[in-house]
């Protein structure tokens, strides 16, 4: 018989690892970040340690992002940080206690990638591994009724994907997934403070003026923030003031490409679910519902009630316990996912 520390859920996101332990909830919320070391790769940090190393590391200290887009980019890497959240979510030690794990995996990756993601978790100490669409994990952990017979819609959007979902009857009826997210608007604001101003920024700062500033939708007030970084021509430190409407315009191709794959998920969606939309309305989860607005502009868009989740950032991960938690619902889907080998 598994001990509770033995079953676990693991939200493998672009930018931040949630762990959940059955019985316990979530322990481990971690950026996807893993610092390395010299030729051979040696992992010296992971989680928030390595982040704080984006940008000031020196030459032989590597500190990167080991998954792009929702998918792993170097395997080895992120078998290592698994491992890593993995003993620390569990506290076990060695190998002769492997947990069982659900892993979310975005609904539009590869069979060569969920295969990579499995293959990784397995190697990171796992015993069986299952894996569950992102969205169907974000609506459970959101709490919506997806086993009943009604539509149930979904956009999770993370920090290298979108994913956009209707379900009924504990199955995803239509989705669209794309390789855009949270980290794509950070990569925007990058660009457009280069451009503008000839100033270069890190990830860490670009992701707090999408925080402090970023909107999808106009605010009351409009805001503004002095950004620091180096000026390209002179290399030297510089300052300037950033306002909330360069900004939006600056992400403003990213947000209408995940409005865009909204509205054509409502448009493939079965009448009798789109109905039940309607009256329901459209739930917003991932990181990427917390920036400003979106919830509005997707509301004004489509003309359906749109709100984020409660805790968005949790969604994934809270979902995967609640499919550990329901031993019919974990062999139901495990069966259905057969079909992707």
């Amino acid at each position: 018989m598994l001990r509770l520390a033995d079953k676990i859920g693991i939200d493998l996101g672009t930018a931040t690892i949630v762990v959940y332990a059955q019985g316990r909830g979530i322990v481990v919320r971690e950026p996807s970040v893993v610092a390395t070391d010299g030729p051979d790769g040696r992992v010296l940090s992971v989680g928030e340690e390595a982040q704080a190393m984006l940008g000031r590391t020196p030459g032989s200290i590597v500190a990167k992002r080991p998954l792009r887009d929702g998918v792993i980019a170097d395997y080895s890497v992120t078998r290592e940080m698994l491992a890593y959240l993995m003993r620390k979510a569990t506290g076990l030690r060695g190998k002769i206690f492997r947990p069982m794990a659900v892993i979310c995996i975005p609904s539009a990756a590869t069979s060569v990638e969920r295969r990579a993601a499995l293959d990784a978790t397995r190697s990171a100490g796992a015993g069986k591994v299952i894996p569950i669409e992102e969205p169907m994990a974000a609506a459970i952990g959101a709490g919506l009724p997806i086993s009943a017979p009604g539509g149930n819609m979904v956009v999770d959007i993370g920090g290298g994907t979108t994913d956009v979902a209707v379900i009924s009857l504990d199955g995803i009826v239509v989705s669209d997934s794309l390789r855009l997210g949270g980290n794509h608007l950070d990569e925007s604001i990058i660009r457009h403070i280069k451009r503008v101003y000839n100033l270069d920024i890190g990830e860490r700062t670009a992701e707090n003026i999408k925080i402090q500033i970023g909107s999808a939708f106009e605010f009351e007030e409009e805001r503004e923030i002095e950004v620091r970084g180096r000026d390209v021509i002179t290399g030297l430190p510089k300052t300037v003031a950033v306002s909330s409407v360069e900004i939006r315009s600056a992400i403003s191709e990213c947000v209408s490409a995940i409005l865009d794959a909204v509205k054509s998920i409502l448009e493939r969606t079965p009448p009798e679910l789109s109905s039940d939309i309607i009256e329901r309305g459209i739930v917003l989860t991932g990181g990427g519902a917390l920036l400003h607005g979106i919830d509005r502009l997707l509301e004004l868009e489509t003309g359906i009630p749109v709100r984020v989740a409660d805790d968005p950032i949790s969604c994934v991960a809270m979902g995967t316990g609640k499919v550990l938690e329901e031993a019919d619902f974990l062999v139901r889907h495990a069966k259905s996912m057969e079909s992707y080998w």
